[in-house]
């Protein structure tokens, strides 16, 4: 059940991700113990998913009205660092790889996904679905992390029915890319870069759209990306996962039409812009019309 769970997600949202991974030395000393033995136990990343995604499940349809994660058994992503040059260590061995780790922070993660939930269109409806005493438990909840942990960064951002265009923009086709399959489909596609890269790239379309269409919504979205990617370390990685999505858009050229769109609102190009925005609409408004269907 556990790995066609993983496979299927049959009847769930389409879910991706944005993930940021840090070296154990960015995390506060209180926390690095516990990060690194949380990483020690993954036994592959498929197990992680798998474990989140039946955690939630477990979480809806538990008894009591309580659908917040407790934050007992949290769970911690684990990569590691582009390999160096052969031989660059200090002793002219070959570096042993960094390993760089993203927790998932579910406490803090639903917390703030219920508060834009209650904020938005589908607020009277929220507080039907999650009762009021469960939210304020949940508020301890997060109280407790903050007062244990003190300055939090939130390392994962999350997105159902398609990938933001914004997150495109830190992305390149030459980047490094996991394409996962099973039984001939293809269950996730993970597009990784530094966050040197990723920052640099985001600053360049800030830029530029600033000065070339300074009313386009994806401009305030990428600037708040651009301030969220400053509070990580320097050696981070930025991890884009596609999640089921991937099996319907791959092989994606989005990072490549935003990039090309971007370059001709610079250079004045309408129409070069308009058609990488059609190639875009093309691709992506079919999936998010999902949403909707019934």
């Amino acid at each position: 059940m556990t790995g066609n769970l993983y496979r299927g997600q049959a009847g769930l949202p389409f879910s991706s991700t944005l993930r940021v991974y840090e070296p154990l030395e960015a995390f506060p000393q209180e926390q690095r113990e516990a990060i690194q033995a949380a990483g020690a136990r993954t036994a592959s990343r498929a197990a992680v998913e798998n474990a989140e995604l039946l955690a939630s499940l477990g979480r809806i349809t538990r008894s009591g009205g309580d659908p917040f994660p407790t934050g007992r058994t949290d769970l911690v992503r684990v990569t590691t660092a582009p390999a160096p040059a052969a031989g660059t260590s200090d002793d002219g061995a070959d570096a042993d790889p960094v390993l760089l780790y993203c927790p998932s922070q579910l406490v803090l993660r639903a917390g703030l996904a219920a508060n834009a939930l209650m904020e938005g269109i589908h607020g009277p409806l929220a507080e039907l679905l999650i009762p009021e005493e469960q939210r304020d438990k949940h508020q301890e909840r997060i109280d407790q992390v903050k007062a244990r942990d003190g300055s939090i960064r939130v390392h994962t951002r999350a997105s159902t029915w398609g990938i933001p265009f914004s997150w495109f923009s830190l992305f390149m086709e030459s980047d490094r890319k996991d394409v996962v399959e099973s039984a001939g489909r293809i269950v996730t596609v993970r597009v990784w870069a530094t966050i040197t890269d990723a920052l640099e790239r985001a600053r360049y379309a800030v830029a530029n759209l600033a000065l070339a269409a300074p009313d386009l919504d994806m401009l305030d979205d990428l600037a708040q990306l651009t301030e969220w990617l400053e509070q990580f370390h320097v050696d981070s990685m930025v991890e884009l996962d596609y999640g089921a999505v991937a099996d319907k858009v791959y092989p994606d050229d989005s990072p490549m039409d935003i990039r090309l769109g971007i370059e001709c609102l610079a250079e004045g190009d309408m129409t070069g812009a308009a058609a990488a925005y059609r190639r875009l609409a093309s691709r992506w408004i079919p999936i998010r019309q999902l949403a909707r269907a019934s």
